[in-house]
């Protein structure tokens, strides 16, 4: 599953684009480091966004990738099918996931490595949980769903993309997650070999 993104969207851009929602953005850490992250992994920080506490707002704040699961191995990827999911929910802003596959050539030791984008859009969110832990303090995780038509053929499940419309759905906890936690349709991820 996806275990590597990329976030490379100036703040600026990040607060014209979610201005579309009319959910207010509060910066409670202060303005956080947008700096270009051309690939972050499981454990590494980067911003979300989620519901400010007992406010009709949202806020950015930067928290890890992951929490120890049973075992200590991270809980990095969670999924979504047949879960009421209403606590802690949350948006990771990103500009491409990627997702790896067996070699091409059988002579590679390498695995192949294929960006997704969301067609027309600079960036876009995925949809995330973010939860307390006694070892790490607060983290996140990426939701899963069964593959959309152009996840299928590199894998058998795909992250969460939500659309800008569906962003402030998200983040309200009495809409249903059911209905947002699905595949894009068909041409809306684009795939290139990173």
């Amino acid at each position: 599953m996806c275990n590597e993104a990329a976030r490379r969207i100036e703040l600026g851009l990040l607060r014209d684009d979610w201005g579309q929602t009319r959910l207010p953005l509060r910066f409670p850490e202060g303005l956080p480091n947008m700096a270009p992250l051309d690939s972050f992994r499981i454990t590494d920080p980067t911003v979300i966004i989620r519901r400010a506490d007992g406010e009709d707002a949202a806020e950015l704040v930067t928290r890890r990738w992951s929490w120890p699961g049973p075992g200590g191995k991270p809980v990095y990827n969670f999924r979504s099918d047949g879960r009421a999911l209403d606590k802690g929910r949350c948006l990771i802003p990103v500009d491409s996931f990627f997702e790896f596959t067996a070699p091409g050539d059988p002579r590679q030791k390498r695995k192949d490595k294929w960006r997704f984008r969301l067609g027309g859009h600079a960036w876009f969110c995925i949809a995330g949980l973010w939860r307390s832990d006694p070892g790490v303090g607060e983290a996140f995780t990426m939701l899963t769903c069964p593959p959309g038509p152009d996840m299928a053929p590199y894998h058998d499940r795909q992250v969460v993309v939500l659309g800008r419309d569906e962003w402030a759905r998200w983040l309200d906890p009495s809409v249903a997650s059911a209905g947002l936690c699905r595949p894009r349709p068909a041409g809306d991820l684009l795939v290139e070999r990173a």
